[in-house]
């Protein structure tokens, strides 16, 4: 099925890309059609486009409805999102921000892309080539510039992998989060955990000095990005990140005697009695 102009996607919030490309980092891994498998080289047909993403925000690229959210031995977790006959699907996803049934306009954060992001597009049922469907929403775009509207919207973009003092321990981190982390906000919540002076006045700082700079709201607001925060705050989630990170680690020392084991014995001692 090929596009006609008689497709063409219609959205009061105007009109988005699914990521935004930065210096032409982001490749086409795989196209649409007959393909040659990478790993087994067996020829089949692809349904869709692959894209080389590492935890890229992806958005919304009209107004539309997210139509369903699962998972899927050969697609992993997956997205669908239908913008009137159209439904566009992301699959291998890292998370799924945008929960079934919730209505999204152009730019609104929806998911978090794996290490490559698949995309099929459907229009009234049937199959077509998600790059016809990318190129009709750029020339939507170009189209609204030449009119004199800015980008609609013209959003800065987060990437996820935001750097921290922790990078090395991520896995391990995300291990221990895994199995103690439910239980360190249950504690934080009925006060049995106290979070240090230190640590809450800090948080009180970064989120003080961020509003005087207007680093909230610098993007269209969304249920994933309440804060509207964009690029220019990313050094402030970084240094959010940390602290958070550490007050996890420091609640595991004292209450569980659990510490990284990179640290070491005399860093371990320092944590276990660090109020």
């Amino acid at each position: 099925m090929n596009y006609t102009q008689e497709m063409n996607l219609v959205s009061k919030s105007g009109y988005c890309m699914p990521f935004e490309e930065k210096n032409g980092e982001v490749k086409m891994t795989l196209g649409y059609g007959k393909q040659i498998h990478p790993v087994t080289q067996e020829e089949f047909f692809h349904h869709g486009v692959d894209f080389a993403t590492h935890r890229y925000i992806l958005t919304a690229v009209a107004d539309g409805v997210v139509s369903g959210i699962g998972s899927s031995p050969t697609h992993g977790l997956f997205q669908m999102i239908r913008y009137g006959k159209y439904e566009v699907a992301y699959t291998h996803l890292t998370h799924a921000l945008a929960t079934f049934g919730t209505r999204v306009k152009a730019g609104s954060m929806v998911a978090i892309s794996g290490d490559l992001l698949h995309i099929e597009v459907k229009h009234d049922g049937t199959e077509i080539n998600p790059m016809e469907f990318l190129a009709m929403l750029y020339s939507n775009l170009l189209t609204l510039r030449q009119q004199g509207h800015p980008s609609m919207p013209d959003l800065a973009f987060l990437e996820m992998d935001i750097p921290t003092d922790y990078d090395d321990d991520r896995e391990e981190i995300e291990e221990l989060m895994l199995r103690f982390y439910p239980e360190y906000l249950l504690e934080v919540g009925n006060g049995s955990y106290h979070v240090p002076e230190h640590t809450e006045q800090s948080l009180r700082n970064i989120f003080s000095l961020s509003a005087v700079k207007n680093y909230f709201y610098e993007m269209m607001p969304s249920l994933a990005n309440p804060l509207g925060i964009g690029e220019r705050s990313m050094p402030i989630a970084a240094r959010v990140q940390n602290l958070l990170i550490g007050d996890f680690l420091n609640y595991l020392a004292l209450r569980h005697q659990l510490f990284l084991s990179t640290l070491s014995e005399n860093d371990k001692k320092k944590r276990s009695t660090k109020p």
